[in-house]
């Protein structure tokens, strides 16, 4: 019988995860499709229970869900439970539901691929707590990060992940901004400046280091403002194409066994969007 997945979020019209996996569906010659739906937050535990019902095998979760849904879950793996957040539900064939977090180690392997390790050692900072920031958070203390520095536009959110990390600490924007020259690798996880979402930069980037690494995990537009004002000050910078590839791939990896070529499908997905 073919097997169906999808992605759930509010909004979910701008994801790119139904034709990312379409593809890597039919490389690999597996019967499968791969829809978006839009799911309200008061509608999420219905959403998963009818998920399930209907026999889907599998789906993705995106904003704003990647915190609720971890209620209407039967099991967290180890990455999921410790960072308090799920972008990938894997269901059981005893109907089992799973979630797990691929974002953190996505970016990564996004960061490394493009930089290697040039950013060990050096003050990090994480701009955003939420379910993204989460998952990257985690995964950078993980592959020897740090330190980490956790700044949101409520202050309170930053402190409660900063304790949940070894050694990381909170500060306002204002703050960060003033010691922006101080960090080697900033990375943006908010929604500001996405293609669906407020215009805009989360903090005001002119202290950046010339030296520094600045990502921003938004991948349409794939240059946002922030990117744009932290290359013209002489910062390198990596959008959100690469973790947007490799956290599928390695969702795509838990579904079905294969791991899916990721460089082809960066450029394709940079093309499509707009860039090269």
């Amino acid at each position: 019988m073919k097997k169906w997945y999808a992605v759930i979020g509010d909004p979910i019209a701008q994801s790119m995860s139904p034709g990312l996996h379409g593809a890597w569906f039919d490389d690999n010659a597996i019967d499968a499709t791969y829809i978006p739906l839009h799911i309200q937050a008061e509608k999420l535990e219905q959403a998963v229970e009818s998920l399930k019902s209907l026999g889907c095998n599998g789906w993705n979760v995106t904003v704003p869900h990647k915190n609720a849904i971890i209620p209407f879950l039967d099991r967290l793996d180890p990455s999921a439970e410790q960072m308090g957040a799920v972008n990938t539900v894997h269901v059981l064939p005893d109907g089992i539901l799973v979630g797990s977090n691929t974002d953190g180690l996505g970016f990564v392997q996004s960061l490394e691929e493009a930089y290697g390790e040039q950013c060990k050692g050096r003050k990090v900072l994480l701009i955003g707590a939420g379910g993204a920031a989460r998952g990257i958070a985690f995964a950078l203390e993980h592959m020897g990060y740090g330190p980490i520095v956790i700044t949101n536009r409520t202050v309170e959110k930053a402190q409660q992940l900063a304790a949940n990390l070894e050694g990381a600490s909170a500060q306002s924007l204002a703050e960060a901004e003033e010691t922006l020259a101080d960090y080697g690798l900033i990375v943006q996880t908010t929604s500001v400046g996405m293609n669906f979402a407020q215009e805009g930069m989360p903090l005001n980037p002119k202290n950046i280091a010339a030296d520094a690494v600045v990502a921003d995990i938004i991948y349409n537009p794939l240059e946002t403002e922030f990117l744009e004002q932290a290359r013209n000050n002489g910062a390198k910078t990596l959008n959100g194409v690469g973790m947007f590839v490799h956290q599928g791939a390695l969702a795509f990896q838990k579904w079905t066994g294969i791991r899916p070529a990721t460089e082809k499908t960066i450029e394709k997905i940079t093309a499509i969007v707009g860039g090269k």
